[in-house]
């Protein structure tokens, strides 16, 4: 790794500029067809019936395990400024750049306000506001409205991130003004008052960010699952779903970590520190997980009404079963029982496995949350399941759209990479600051100071 401050900005943004070879050309073609794919996997499903609710169970689900990787991966960045710790400074932005991602969900939720029945049609909700004349798919507007603001919310935490390493790049390809780097850089000179003025501009977005993710993902929760399921009562289950955001995005950001390490050639700043660290994450949110899941489940349980039941047997017990077990292994046992393991919680692979187990689980966790919940969607007025639905199983338009939709967030994150720095050159050059050797007896070692 590089030593001065000025090395460590030529360093990167060399990185950066230099040409993309012909593995990145390829994978970017490869990931377009699939990406393709998915849309005409979406027309075939189009064409199946829009407005049968039960058909669009799988794609719901794609849309909920993408906004919540995506959703909760910028948190990474955002809690470990909060902690004002150094080893996260490598991977803040990358972090930070799945708010572009987040754009890509915004497209895939388009199509699910047409497939939520309306309050007219006789759905719970709860929405309660008496005789109030409130328009009957307020639900619809509501969650667009806090998606909107969500994206645009990390969005603006992602360029004021950015403004001065768009300065630095700026200065070294001796940008004229009025070109896009020199507007998208708003005037950043580095003055004492725009770093004050950036610092706090994060500090509170951050705060803004987290809680509404918090709020869409109850909007979400609550009217796109929930309230489909007749007897399905559960307060915690949309803190529930807020949490596996956050639990999903640290393994994304793992798995992310590890391609750009590789791929990317970021050995020098992506180290074994920052794997560990989000290690430690990972395991807590996944033990955490099991709370929240456990006090969900022992309440249904041990109510035991005929409506409870049969939400356990829609949920769990019945027809996703396996695809339950397969969740609660890989999201709770699976971190559990690998994490507390120090061989593996001190290396690379073994964060990177397990997140990669994580990433899996959230996956089958959304489609046994969401295809239940929209296999019942006819029975979305009654107060209790009439009869639970067998298993629906993903049809061939189904398997594309979910490859064409992953396949689609990949490609548009490496497109930003393409334009944007992956690794934050200003937090790169700040830690020198902070960083010194000293003679330590017989031994050098590294001293790193706390900022403020």
């Amino acid at each position: 790794m590089v030593d001065s401050r000025d090395a460590v900005q030529k360093y990167l943004i060399g990185r950066h500029l230099e040409p993309r070879g012909s593995r990145f050309f390829i994978v970017s073609i490869i990931l377009s067809v699939l990406t393709i794919a998915g849309i005409v996997g979406f027309v075939l499903r189009f064409q199946d019936g829009f407005g049968q609710g039960d058909l669009w169970g799988y794609y719901v689900a794609l849309f909920a395990f993408i906004f919540a990787a995506a959703g909760g991966a910028p948190m990474v960045a955002i809690s470990t400024r909060i902690a004002k710790a150094h080893w996260p400074r490598s991977i803040s932005r990358i972090s930070e750049l799945f708010s572009i991602v987040s754009l890509f969900g915004i497209i895939l939720f388009i199509p699910m306000i047409w497939i939520l029945p309306d309050m007219e049609d006789g759905r719970r909700t709860l929405w309660f506001f008496g005789k109030l004349n409130v328009p009957s798919n307020l639900p619809h507007i509501l969650t667009t409205l806090g998606l909107v603001s969500l994206v645009l919310t990390g969005l603006f935490i992602l360029w004021l991130s950015l403004m001065p390493d768009i300065r630095f790049l700026r200065d070294m390809s001796n940008t004229k003004k009025g070109s896009w780097l020199y507007n998208l850089s708003a005037g950043w000179i580095g003055s004492s008052r725009q770093w004050f003025m950036q610092r706090h501009r994060i500090g509170i977005l951050g705060a803004f960010y987290f809680m509404t993710l918090i709020f869409v993902h109850f909007l979400i929760a609550v009217d796109f699952s929930m309230t489909l399921v007749p007897g399905w009562i559960d307060a915690l289950y949309p803190v529930t779903q807020a949490h596996n955001s956050l639990q999903v995005g640290v393994a994304t950001v793992v798995l992310t970590m590890f391609a750009v390490r590789y791929f990317g050639h970021y050995q020098d700043y992506l180290t074994i520190d920052q794997f560990r660290g989000l290690g430690k994450l990972m395991f807590a949110l996944s033990l955490l997980w099991f709370w929240f899941w456990f006090s969900s489940f022992i309440v249904l349980w041990y109510g035991a009404k005929p409506s409870e039941k049969s939400v356990l047997e829609l949920l769990m017990t019945g027809p996703y079963i396996w695809v339950f077990i397969a969740a609660f292994v890989l999201l709770f046992v699976v971190p559990l029982f690998t994490m507390i393991w120090n061989p593996l919680r001190r290396s690379i692979w073994g964060p990177t496995i397990i997140a990669g187990c994580v990433f899996i689980g959230a996956i089958l966790d959304k489609i046994r949350i969401y295809v239940a919940s929209y296999s019942v969607i006819d029975q979305a007025g009654l107060h209790e399941i009439e009869h639970v639905p067998s298993t629906i199983w993903p049809g061939f338009a189904d398997i594309l759209i979910w490859i064409g939709g992953l396949a689609g967030c990949v490609l548009v994150y490496m497109l930003a990479t393409r334009i944007l720095p992956v690794i934050n050159i200003w937090e790169q050059k700040e830690l020198k600051l902070y960083q010194v050797h000293k003679k330590f007896h017989r031994i050098e070692v590294q001293v790193l100071g706390k900022p403020e």
